[in-house]
């Protein structure tokens, strides 16, 4: 999570036509360290592991003008920016008026109930439809013992859905797939 942040931070400031080498090592202290630079020849043992992050995923960071919002609301709910990354991009491909056939509406496709429930009074508001979003699926995964893919399904197809196949992803071909893609991309994520 550490490394995640703060390569997200380091991306912002890097050139987007480049690929950026981060370097990673543990002092003698243990403590760890991140840079962009080389380590010396004398330290060389010290170093962990160094990460490419080709232009591609810098691009991703930059060119995201939710980026900043999503990282905040996730921090606020103590979720993984990664994560709200793959729910937006899987629910609205970031686009903040987005409307569903069913009525759900924003970032992060709120249902008129779920919005009043949490507050949000005006759903393609991205920063309030990130909070309202956020907190609804911290109140899932705590729900649902910190179970993923339950919490995942419980956000796409209801709670109550959950609940009532027994805990289990229910067996909506939607759904399914909903579970997939979003783990997916939280991988894919991550790697940034």
């Amino acid at each position: 999570m550490i490394l995640w942040c703060f390569l997200f931070i380091f991306a912002i400031n890097v050139n987007a036509t480049e690929s950026t080498i981060i370097y990673k090592y543990y002092d003698t202290n243990g403590v760890l360290h991140l840079t962009n630079k080389a380590p010396k020849k004398k330290n060389k043992l010290l170093y962990a592991r160094s990460y490419l992050i080709p232009p591609s995923q810098v691009n991703f960071k930059i060119n995201n003008k939710y980026s900043e919002l999503i990282t905040k609301a996730a921090n606020k709910a103590q979720l993984s920016p990664a994560l709200l990354h793959a729910i937006v991009q899987v629910e609205s491909a970031y686009n903040s008026k987005a409307i569903s056939p069913k009525g759900a509406v924003g970032l992060m496709q709120l249902m008129p109930a779920t919005a009043k429930r949490y507050g949000v009074k005006d759903r393609t508001n991205p920063t309030e439809n990130l909070a309202g979003g956020t907190r609804y699926f911290r109140d899932l995964l705590t729900m649902f013992n910190g179970n993923l893919s339950l919490a995942l399904a419980a956000y796409n197809a209801g709670e109550n859905a959950v609940k009532r196949y027994k805990n289990t992803i229910p067996p909506y071909k939607e759904t399914q797939n909903y579970v997939k893609k979003i783990n997916k991309l939280y991988t894919k994520f991550s790697q940034f």
